[in-house]
C-alpha cells in the first residue's frame, strides 16, 4: 500500500466533513473533477472504499468514518501550526471562513470588510452566507456570525453592533383599511406577512412586556423566508411584518412603514461572532475579532452601544 499525498488525505476530510463533493470543491478551491480524482486515488491506495456516493448525497462509509475520527484532529493540530507560524510573523494571512446570515453578512461588509482587507492584504476572506444554522467546526468555518441567543453553548462569544429590536411594521396603504393592532392578540384578525425558517417551520412572532412573553402563529395569506422580501412586501401593502429594526429602518425613516406594538418590542442582545473556545485562534480571526472591536468603539453601527468583547453565551 502506497502512503497517501496530505492533500489526498485533505481532499478526503472536506468532502467526508461537507458532505457534498461540489462545497469541498468550493471550500478547497479546486475543481470537483480534480477532487474527486484525488478521493479515488486515496481509496486505490488504501485499498478500501472511504465514501458512499449517489446522485443526490455523500456519507463516510465506516470505514471512512473511523478515518476521519482519527484524520480530523491531526488536521486542525496542522492548521493550528501553520496558523502558529503567522503569529510569529505578526502579520496575519491565509484563508478566513466566516459563515453569517445575509443581514449580518451586510452589516460586516459595510462597516467592517473593507478596512479589514485594506489593513490585512494577506488574508483571504471567505464569507459564506446561509440562513441555517450550521456546525461551524464540521463545516470547516473558523467562525460564525448569528445572534446572540443562537449561539451554541460551548462556542466563546464576541458581541457586536449593539442590542436589536425586532418590530411589527406596516405600511400606511395597508394601515389605512384597517384599526391598527393595540396589543399581539389582534393581530390574529390582520393579513400577516409569515416567516419560513430554515428548516421549514413557520417562525411564531415573540412579544414581551411587563414580563408576559408571548410567541405567536399568526395568520397570512403569503410566506416568505427571506427578511428583506418581508419587509419589501409590508412597503407594498401586503400585511403586517414582522422585521429587525436595522432591516426595516430605512423605510420607517421615510414614512413607508410604520412601528406597531412598540411597547411590546424590547430589545435584546444582537449579533455575535462566534469560535470554538478549545482551538487555537487563527491569526486572521484575531485580527478580524480586532477589527470587530475596533468597530463598536467608533459607533459605527447606528444601534445601540456594542459591547465588543469575548465572553460565553448565556443560553444555546
Amino acid at each position: 500500500m502506497s502512503r497517501p499525498s496530505l492533500n489526498d488525505l485533505s481532499a478526503f476530510a472536506a468532502v467526508a466533513q461537507q458532505r457534498s463533493f461540489r462545497k469541498a470543491a468550493d471550500t478547497l478551491g479546486v475543481s470537483r473533477s480534480a477532487l474527486s480524482h484525488a478521493v479515488i486515488a486515496l481509496e486505490r491506495d488504501l485499498g478500501v472504499r472511504l465514501l458512499h456516493r449517489t446522485t443526490r448525497s455523500v456519507s463516510a462509509t465506516p470505514a471512512g468514518q473511523t478515518l476521519l475520527d482519527q484524520l480530523a484532529p491531526v488536521l486542525r493540530d496542522l492548521d493550528a501550526a501553520l496558523d502558529g507560524l503567522a503569529d510569529a510573523r505578526g502579520t496575519p494571512s491565509g484563508p478566513l471562513r466566516i459563515n453569517a446570515n445575509k443581514p449580518a453578512a451586510a452589516m460586516l461588509l459595510e462597516h467592517v470588510v473593507p478596512t479589514f482587507l485594506q489593513s490585512h492584504p494577506g488574508v483571504e476572506l471567505d464569507l459564506v452566507t446561509e440562513g441555517r444554522l450550521v456546525d461551524i467546526v464540521e463545516q470547516g468555518f473558523d467562525a460564525g456570525v448569528r445572534l446572540m441567543e443562537a449561539v451554541p453553548q460551548d462556542m466563546v462569544a464576541v458581541r457586536f453592533g449593539g442590542e436589536v429590536r425586532f418590530l411589527a411594521v406596516a405600511a400606511p396603504s395597508y394601515l389605512a383599511q384597517t384599526n391598527p393592532p393595540a396589543t399581539p392578540q389582534d393581530l390574529l384578525r390582520h393579513r400577516c406577512i409569515r416567516q419560513r425558517l430554515p428548516g421549514g417551520k413557520r417562525y411564531r412572532w415573540e412579544f414581551v412586556r411587563h414580563g408576559v412573553d408571548l410567541a405567536l402563529d399568526v395568520p397570512g395569506p403569503l410566506t416568505l423566508d427571506e427578511p428583506d422580501l418581508i419587509v419589501d412586501a409590508a412597503v407594498r401593502g401586503l400585511g403586517i411584518a414582522y422585521a429587525a429594526e436595522p432591516i426595516a429602518r430605512p423605510h420607517l425613516v421615510s414614512g413607508r412603514l410604520i412601528a406597531l406594538l412598540e411597547e411590546w418590542c424590547p430589545p435584546f442582545p444582537g449579533l455575535a461572532l462566534y469560535y470554538p473556545g478549545n482551538r487555537h485562534v487563527p491569526a486572521a480571526l484575531r485580527a478580524f475579532i480586532d477589527a470587530l472591536k475596533a468597530a463598536d468603539a467608533a459607533g459605527v453601527w447606528g444601534l445601540r452601544p456594542g459591547r465588543g468583547r469575548e465572553l460565553k453565551p448565556a443560553r444555546g
